[in-house]
């Protein structure tokens, strides 16, 4: 897995799913990563929103398909209340639907949920790394898509 140097600022990751073993389990994986902190656990994008506004969030990972409010509407709220926040789509969606959320979504990155563990990792630390260069500007065209085979 990937390593950065003990200097490197700690990441502070809110975990976004509808699914509890998903989010569970992507909080045990980040909980082993040096340098990366899991701030909050949150089953839909009204509870992100709330966890957003009470402190500050470095990396979301976000599933789109929730109830209550989806991916695509809390990306867009949450890079209006806070656009440094890098956010990852993280979701079981076909690649069709991919191009959609790069178009409609305000995401910084996209992966599906087969991703490998150390490539989620590695994206996790590539925006960490954007963000902490001072570059996180998000666009319509996401920096990273994981996960599909071209």
């Amino acid at each position: 897995m990937s390593q950065i140097s003990d200097c490197s600022p700690r990441l502070r990751i809110l975990i976004v799913d509808d699914h509890e073993l998903t989010r569970l389990s992507l909080q045990l994986l980040l909980a082993c990563q040096k340098n990366l902190q899991v701030i909050g656990l949150a089953s839909n994008g009204e509870e992100a929103i709330k966890i957003v506004k009470s402190e500050p969030v470095d990396i979301i990972i976000l599933d789109l398909e929730m109830p209550v409010m989806d991916g695509w509407i809390t990306s867009n709220y949450i890079k209006s209340i806070s656009p440094q926040t890098q956010i990852i789509a993280h979701s079981s969606l076909t690649e069709t639907f991919w191009e959609s959320a790069k178009l409609t979504g305000n995401f910084d990155a996209v992966s599906n949920k087969d991703i490998s563990t150390s490539e989620l990792v590695t994206l996790i630390r590539k925006l960490g790394q954007r963000l902490h260069h001072g570059n996180h500007q998000s666009s319509n065209d996401p920096t990273q898509i994981h996960g599909f085979s071209h």
